[in-house]
């Protein structure tokens, strides 16, 4: 609804209306909530198809009968077509319209888990893998869009608290799902699992988001030089983060040619960005301060999170040998309540009296403090002792990840949107390669440290402990009469002590060193960015400038 204007008095100040509203953006309403909302549940199926089934693969694996090796490139090829997808969607949701586009992604990556269970042999595994990472990949920064475009400004800071939810509620409900559906449904369903989901969610997109029109003459100045250099470099720089470990790093050929060529089409794609009339992103944005601490942080505090999220299900299932369904509960106690942290901080975040880089860095405190609390882990703890450092990331996730985003996109304008888009969450993509990366390397080289230390120390102090005795061997020698089966066996029990201690001492050591990083980060937010302020309407009262 519209009312005139009325005429100014005579010397009065001439006041601008305010720009009209596209013609098929509707006034904010129901219709427009159940759109939005659809959307965020599209990000959330593609973020289950990934995470439930990465942390099933080792179910995956024996129903399919892959070997580890194999197993590894199925998650690595989906992950980097993911990744390499998010940066160019943004041309591709403009041109075709986020309407459209959304749905058919939505709809494709529903579609290619029907097969999945069913292929013949890895490579083809493999193939329709990347195909749905293409599409899961183009759905997160196409949710950004849309909170930040069809919803008033008052309610913004509301839609990045559901945009965090991708990044906070999402994740830790993946290894509960995986459970539940590979223990009451069926090994098969932790691909179909989003089929139900993906289908409620196109129709929830079909009836509340806008039908914006379709653009086809921006591809008169389509980059494509930009997309033939960027997707395989950037896939190319994901691969070596997954596999890298596994391959010994630069002691593989596979590793090295593709650090190098990647690097170099990546560098040649950055060049590219900054000087092409149509980029994907604007590399200039790095420039801006705000810019630099957000993207910087978010990297840093999703892989922080990310790692946080490994450490537990490590422990339980190599020391304690949980089964996923017995490890959910240390997720759940994560997962369960950002339903009601991610409105209340991003509440607390839109009022113009509280300064959002404060509220990160009280997160990064309590993330600090959870993983203090972490460096206490022995091989005696059980699940119930992984509760209390939960707790503490209950709060600090929300209150890193939602002033993150907010010093990130407040600073920018409408105009803005697509390029930002794509630079975040391709960083957010890359953040869990990152941690994967760095998780992997970390446990193998300090767990082997830890190792040879013990062994040493055993080595050298075996002698001074002979006269207490061999707990091991006398427990184990009433299992049999033959001394040389009992020396085995014992032999086997302490190297599997041994196996225990190092890692838990690995665990520690990860620990501590997230410790640090998480005051670093709460120092440089305090520091490096200007304050951002939530958005809200234009006064009537207030001239256009």
């Amino acid at each position: 609804m519209t009312s005139a204007t009325p005429a100014p008095a005579t010397g009065a100040p001439i006041i601008h209306a305010a720009p009209p509203m596209p013609s098929y953006i509707p006034p904010f309403g129901l219709r427009t909530v159940i759109g939005c909302l659809g959307m965020l549940l599209a990000v959330h199926v593609a973020g289950f198809n990934e995470h439930v089934t990465e942390i099933g693969l080792s179910d995956i694996r024996g129903a399919m009968h892959i070997g580890h090796d194999e197993g590894t490139w199925v998650i690595a090829i989906y992950e980097a077509f993911n990744i390499a997808a998010m940066a160019f969607t943004p041309w591709f949701y403009t041109t075709f319209s986020i309407y459209r586009f959304s749905i058919f992604m939505t709809a494709i990556l529903a579609l290619l888990s029907i097969p999945a269970p069913f292929m013949p042999d890895v490579t083809s595994l493999c193939i329709l893998r990347a195909f749905q990472g293409l599409a899961s990949g183009c759905l997160p920064p196409v949710l950004m869009t849309v909170m930040l475009k069809y919803l008033p400004p008052p309610l913004r800071v509301f839609g990045i608290g559901g945009y965090a939810m991708t990044a906070t509620f999402g994740p830790n409900l993946g290894l509960p799902l995986e459970a539940f559906l590979f223990e009451h449904v069926g090994w098969r369903w932790l691909y179909w699992e989003i089929i139900p989901t993906a289908a409620l969610s196109i129709a929830m997109m079909a009836y509340g988001l806008p039908k914006d029109p379709m653009h086809f003459e921006r591809f008169e100045s389509f980059n494509w030089f930009g997309i033939l250099v960027g997707l395989p470099a950037i896939c190319s720089l994901v691969i070596v983060l997954y596999q890298g470990d596994r391959l010994d790093w630069y002691r593989s050929p596979i590793i090295t040619n593709l650090t190098f060529w990647g690097l170099a089409a990546f560098i040649v794609f950055v060049i590219n960005e900054a000087y092409h009339p149509s980029p994907y992103f604007r590399v200039q944005y790095w420039k801006s301060r705000n810019i630099q601490a957000a993207l910087l942080s978010l990297v840093g505090i999703l892989a922080i999170c990310s790692i946080m999220a490994e450490i537990p299900a490590t422990y339980l299932e190599a020391v304690r040998g949980y089964r996923p369904t017995q490890a959910a509960p240390v997720s759940l106690v994560v997962a369960l309540p950002q339903l009601i942290m991610l409105p209340l901080i991003a509440a607390i975040c839109n009022s113009r009296k509280v300064d959002c880089r404060f509220v990160l860095a009280g997160g990064m405190l309590c993330l600090a403090g959870s993983a203090y609390l972490g460096t206490w882990l022995t091989v005696d703890w059980v699940r119930d002792n992984f509760y209390l450092p939960q707790i503490l990331q209950v709060f600090g996730q929300p209150m890193t990840v939602i002033p993150t985003l907010m010093l990130a996109t407040m600073a920018m304008g409408p105009a803005d949107g697509p390029f930002i888009s794509g630079m975040v969450n391709m960083l957010k993509g890359l953040a869990n390669a990152v941690a994967f990366a760095l998780f992997s390397a970390a446990t193998r080289r300090r767990e082997q440290y830890h190792s040879t230390m013990l062994l040493d120390h055993h080595g050298t102090h075996g002698l001074a402990l002979q006269g207490m005795g061999d707990p091991i061997n006398q427990q184990l020698s009433v299992t049999s009469p033959d001394s040389a089966h009992v020396a085995r066996n014992s032999l086997q029990v302490f190297h599997t002590y041994v196996h225990e201690q190092a890692l838990v001492l690995a665990l520690n050591d990860i620990y501590y060193v997230l410790i640090w990083v998480c005051l670093g980060y709460a120092v440089m937010n305090l520091l490096l960015p200007h304050r951002v302020y939530p958005p809200r309407a234009p006064s009537p009262n207030a001239p256009a400038r």
